[in-house]
């Protein structure tokens, strides 16, 4: 069984960032979905830390890591990971992420590519107008005032557990509602990315199927036959996964994303 909250702080960027270390091997940073944690991997980490030194991070204002006096940013989060990268001295690592973590993993490559060797991004659409409406809905009503009503959820019993203030809980779904608010498109980021980029969703996800396609044809794949030699692939290294069988709330747990992501690392472009 794996055993969470033997961890570390690192005073990085501004901000006390907790994160744990698990296995070993070639290092691959892993990041949480919204209002979860490192702790949610549980199900997966013995797969990937029996191939890779696995480094789970929390990040702003989630899990162990204390909220600081800023918005939650995708930026600001990702300017966090790519400081704990050089605090730890790794080179190149892998950078993977969920969700939230997906979407901060996407900007650790944007705006730090020359600190990531490979990205993986998972449920993570690239624009806010992906999002199918009726979950647009449901996050405009993510604020304080939902608290009570989230105290029978894993992620108030999460974050009761593990936070360094508790009582802060109503301030993070604060911060997280104006985040999920914000309209966002990414494309442009995405078309010039140059760190070999693994894209994965559920069949049954956020976005559909479909929006992940196109976010791979971003990536110069899916425009035409691979070839027997895999010369018709995109150039760049990138791939496409969409799991059966799997939605945005269990795509984590599953053995189909730890396969497919170390599949993935262990290729050579």
């Amino acid at each position: 069984m794996t055993s969470f909250g033997s961890g570390q702080y690192a005073e990085v960027n501004g901000i006390n960032l907790y994160y744990e270390t698990h296995g070993e091997g070639s290092p691959l940073v892993l990041l949480h979905g919204g209002l979860g944690s490192g702790e949610m991997f549980g199900p997966i980490l013995p797969a990937l830390a029996a191939k890779h030194r696995v480094i789970l991070v929390d990040l702003q204002g989630h899990g162990r890591t204390a909220d600081i006096d800023r918005p939650l940013d995708l930026g600001l989060m990702a300017d966090d990971v790519a400081a704990l990268i050089d605090h730890l001295g790794l080179d190149q690592p892998a950078v993977a992420g969920f969700s939230l973590g997906g979407g901060v993993a996407y900007h650790v490559a944007f705006r730090h590519p020359a600190k990531v060797g490979r990205l993986v991004a998972a449920s993570a659409h690239i624009s806010r107008a992906a999002t199918y409406p009726e979950i647009l809905q449901q996050q405009g009503q993510v604020t304080a005032a939902a608290a009570d009503f989230m105290k029978e959820t894993p992620m108030y019993e999460l974050y009761q557990r593990v936070a360094p203030r508790p009582e802060d809980f109503p301030k993070l779904l604060d911060k997280a509602g104006e985040w999920m608010a914000k309209d966002f498109d990414f494309t442009d980021e995405v078309r010039n990315l140059r760190v070999p980029t693994l894209v994965v969703a559920a069949d049954a996800d956020m976005a559909p199927p479909s929006h992940f396609v196109e976010v791979f044809k971003l990536l110069d794949g899916g425009l035409r036959d691979g070839g027997w030699m895999n010369e018709g692939r995109p150039a760049g290294g990138h791939a496409l996964a969409i799991l059966p069988g799997l939605t945005h709330y269990n795509i984590v747990d599953s053995p189909l994303f730890a396969a497919v992501t170390l599949a993935f690392l262990e290729q050579k472009n």
